[in-house]
């Protein structure tokens, strides 16, 4: 689990439309990386319709936003198209990144318990250091503040 001023992992990941990279490429330049737990889920939906809707503000700060779920390159790839995503989103079917990042949790479905993704969202700066993270993250207001967090860097 990353810690406040600790950098980007140096993870090789899977973006939609297949490209392969590694999160470290990604230090130049201000990063949000947020988390869901399903793609094309009521909740997982408004928080990248929210990230869409704000992307020219983001844009116009260097920010860079990627979504993160266990979801397959497919599910991720129809998902952006269905909703017009305007960024990448990462298909980490082994959870590497998931891990990494302490993202996992124990969670009540159905009155089963299952291990899944605690919505987050982690904010890192030109240097690649982690400067902000929410967990537990409820999606009204999220967009807003994670872009007042990423103006603060400026």
């Amino acid at each position: 689990m990353l810690n406040i001023g600790d950098p980007v992992p140096d993870i090789d990941i899977l973006l939609t439309g297949g490209q392969r990279t590694n999160l470290s490429a990604y230090a130049n330049q201000p990063l949000v990386l947020y988390f869901y737990p399903k793609a094309s889920t009521p909740g997982c939906t408004r928080e990248g319709l929210g990230f869409t809707a704000a992307q020219a503000e983001f844009d116009a700060l260097g920010c860079v936003i990627l979504g993160v779920s266990r979801d397959s390159l497919e599910a991720q790839e129809k998902f952006k198209a269905k909703q017009a995503f305007s960024f990448d989103l990462i298909a980490d079917k082994d959870e590497t990144l998931c891990q990494a990042m302490g993202v996992m949790a124990q969670k009540m479905l159905f009155g089963k318990l299952s291990l899944g993704i605690e919505r987050s969202t982690f904010l890192f700066d030109a240097n690649g250091l982690l400067r902000q993270e929410w967990r537990k993250v409820r999606v009204p207001g999220h967009v807003e503040a994670v872009l007042a967090a990423v103006r603060t860097l400026a």
